[in-house]
């Protein structure tokens, strides 16, 4: 058995750009796991992937031309079964020995090879026989068919090939991109393996236009890179590539001076990185003029339509220069940089029209136009959607302001959709809230109710920016209040894999907001207000009020704390922890992360566990005690006979004031840790005490006494979620 290096690439039309990497990755991880699988690549190999607009490759080290023969032992039946009394063979084991290829001309010999071993209360019989192991070709083949067949394909192509026979025909073919090469090299043999109706060979296609030869021969699995960039001018890694357009884009921009930097935009990169094979940096420019236009309009379509990098100055500010990223490299690049202007320049007119165009109307005449556009069919158009916000912002800023506040969220929560239907944003959706603030700007209206149109969309993603002011923080809340409590209230709900209408993101917007500023709201009294609204909708439109939220607010509640659970622990906490601060449903999301430090310092504490565990003991003779009504928290200390739960009734009395006037300042650690010294009353408590006394009287004192130290004990947290 001998190891060599081996590639397989696959060269196909243009692959979609978007996906690239992703299919490379894919095409090269299957392709070695299956190899591995079936003792073709050792414990040193290494894979490689290479990913070009026409070409997924991968190359893995150290393949063996065949694996290992595999000693394998199988269970056939119990002896029972397989032998007489005589111990000679019955039918049906010789009938099983058959059936996997064993000689069994001679029953005896074929029994005497047969191996018995115990298989639990019985003794069974067992074949041992030896797997030979895969060839190359073999297990390759199979290799190859699971990285095409598992490939993460956006969407498959069918086309036809000519069938290779005799006859004449055509058989179709599905995959990403019809396919016109396939490359096996094991070390420099060729590996005779077939994929998508081809033939492995050595030999592929370099670039288009600037390769040196065509086809390029490949001398062996090693050469791959090498030979494709000298002879075929093709980077066929993507990493490579990628790290070269980089380097060129700093380059460029280094030459044009003045602090200039390309728009960092990662997404942007890997899509240009998919679409050449070759990378040469042009610096392009265009008329002063268009700089009059809002930046984000310029740099949305010069990025989204053209893939070009625009150029800012050392200040963040949009020059009128682009740099492009072509894939030929003329001795005169003139022709390709005039082309690209001229490219560009009615994309940037279109952008200055539309703007130009939106001007002429204030937002406010806008309103109106949201009546006609359609939000959701059982919520109605967006124009009563904005009037929803409006009623939730109102109500939101009264809790947290003054008239003021209340004046200037309704103004911003009244304008905020209305770039929707600007020209601008037909054309780019992207820039919906953008707009609305350069539009707000251009009417006269405040920059605080401005900032707030453009800041209601805040956070878009995981790591944005909250909105910068209590307005812009107000109208986001209701925004995405309004959206939550909405689609929750007709059950349009988001499932395992479907978000469509992102409320997800929603409510962890709303959970960071609350969070990260500190807001003294309290989230059923949020939940509330936007229930409220849409009550106050649906008698407008003279239906019933209920709208069914008493049954899927209560959904909604969850699924905020299930992202808070989830939000929780990525940053730290454990399961353990968060369950027992969230059990109890805290109001003020913005103290969360406080009951959390203080139950980690609590848990710290020598007493942490026997009361943990005392609290769940607690809990459990409640539960039990009001299946039959509810417990009365009152203790007559009259009634309080035996020492044990006299002096637990003393240290409550003592501590708890001390711990409920520590909690309602705030700090929570040092509540808990006041009560710690409540471990060896209770330990005696239970220990001296029976709870559930024949006498009634003594009985319903005791399980007061027993609510009075579960409401002390679990105000910050619920304990018993600690106890092991």
């Amino acid at each position: 058995m001998t190891t060599k290096n081996l590639l397989v690439e696959l060269f196909v039309e243009e692959l979609p750009p978007k996906a690239l990497q992703k299919l490379g990755d894919a095409f090269a991880g299957v392709l070695f796991e299956q190899l591995k699988a079936q003792g073709l690549a050792t414990a040193d190999s290494v894979v490689t992937p290479f990913a070009s607009p026409r070409r997924l490759a991968a190359q893995v080290t150290n393949v063996a031309d065949k694996a290992a023969d595999k000693a394998v032992r199988q269970k056939l039946m119990p002896v029972n079964v397989g032998l007489d009394a005589a111990g000679a063979a019955s039918p049906a084991l010789l009938k099983k020995l058959q059936a996997l290829g064993a000689d069994v001309s001679d029953p005896v010999a074929a029994v005497g090879a047969l191996q018995r071993a115990q298989d639990g209360k019985a003794e069974a019989l067992f074949y041992d026989s030896v797997l030979p192991g895969a060839t190359l070709q073999e297990g390759l083949q199979k290799a190859l068919h699971e990285a095409i067949a598992k490939l993460p394909i956006p969407k498959v192509m069918t086309y036809q090939l000519e069938t290779d026979c005799e006859l004449p025909g055509w058989s179709s073919v599905q995959f990403v991109r019809p396919a016109h090469g396939l490359v096996a090299l094991h070390g420099s043999d060729v590996v005779p393996v077939k994929a998508l109706g081809l033939t492995a060979g050595n030999r592929t296609q370099g670039h288009r236009f600037e390769a040196k030869v065509s086809p390029v021969v490949l001398r062996d699995a090693d050469s791959y890179g090498m030979q494709l960039r000298d002879e075929g001018a093709v980077i066929a890694s993507f990493t490579e590539r990628r790290a070269e357009i980089a380097r060129q884009l700093a380059a460029a921009a280094a030459k044009v001076g003045n602090g200039a930097h390309a728009i960092d935009d990662d997404a942007l990169l890997d899509e240009v990185t998919a679409l050449v094979e070759r990378p040469n940096v042009l610096v392009c420019s265009f008329e002063q003029e268009f700089l009059g236009v809002p930046q984000e309009c310029l740099i949305l379509t010069m990025k989204a339509n053209q893939k070009y990098f625009p150029l800012l100055d050392a200040a963040g500010k949009l020059t009128n220069q682009f740099l492009v990223v072509s894939n030929i490299t003329p001795e005169d690049a003139s022709l390709v940089i005039g082309g690209n202007e001229r490219v560009v320049r009615p994309r940037l007119a279109d952008a200055k029209f539309f703007f130009d165009q939106d001007r002429k109307k204030t937002l406010a005449s806008r309103v109106e136009g949201l009546g006609k556009v359609v939000y959701h069919n059982k919520l109605g158009t967006q124009g009563e959607r904005v009037e929803r916000v409006r009623t939730i912002a109102k109500a939101i800023a009264q809790q947290l302001g003054d008239g003021a506040l209340v004046q200037q969220a309704d103004q911003a929560a009244l304008l905020a959709k209305t770039d929707l239907v600007t020209d601008m944003v037909g054309e780019f959706p992207e820039l919906q809230g953008t707009m609305g603030r350069y539009y707000a700007l251009n009417d006269g209206l405040s920059e605080v109710v401005a900032d707030a149109i453009e800041d209601h969309y805040k956070p878009r993603f995981a790591g944005d920016s909250l909105p910068r002011s209590t307005v812009g923080l107000v109208v986001a809340l209701a925004d995405k209040l309004e959206t939550l409590v909405g689609m929750f209230g007709i059950g349009n709900l988001p499932t395992g894999d479907r978000d469509p209408f992102a409320l997800r993101r929603h409510a962890l917007g709303v959970i960071r907001m609350l969070v990260e500023q500190a807001l003294p709201l309290n989230l059923d009294r949020l939940l509330s207000i936007g229930s409220n609204a849409f009550d106050g909708w649906l008698v407008s439109q003279g239906g019933d009020a209920a709208f069914n939220f008493g049954f899927n607010i209560a959904k909604l509640d969850d699924f905020i704390y299930d992202r808070l659970s989830g939000s929780l622990r990525e940053q730290g906490f454990s399961a353990q922890e968060v369950d027992a601060v969230l059990a109890l449903r805290p109001q003020r999301l913005a103290l969360v992360e406080k009951q959390l430090a203080a139950v980690r310092a609590f848990a710290a504490l020598p007493e942490s566990p026997a009361l943990a565990a005392a609290n769940k003991r607690v809990a459990n003779i409640l539960k039990k005690a009001e299946a039959e009504g509810p417990v009365d928290p009152h203790v007559n200390p009259e009634l309080l006979q035996e020492q044990a739960e006299q002096d637990l009734y003393a240290a409550l009395q003592r501590f708890v004031p001390e711990a409920n006037a520590q909690f309602e300042a705030g700090d929570f650690t040092a509540s808990l840790q006041t009560l710690a010294v409540l471990r060896a009353p209770v330990d005696a408590f239970f220990d001296d005490v029976m709870v559930n006394a024949e006498q009634m009287d003594l009985r319903l004192n005791r399980q007061g006494l027993l609510k009075s130290l579960h409401l002390a004990m679990n105000r910050v947290a619920d304990l018993s979620r600690l106890a092991v």
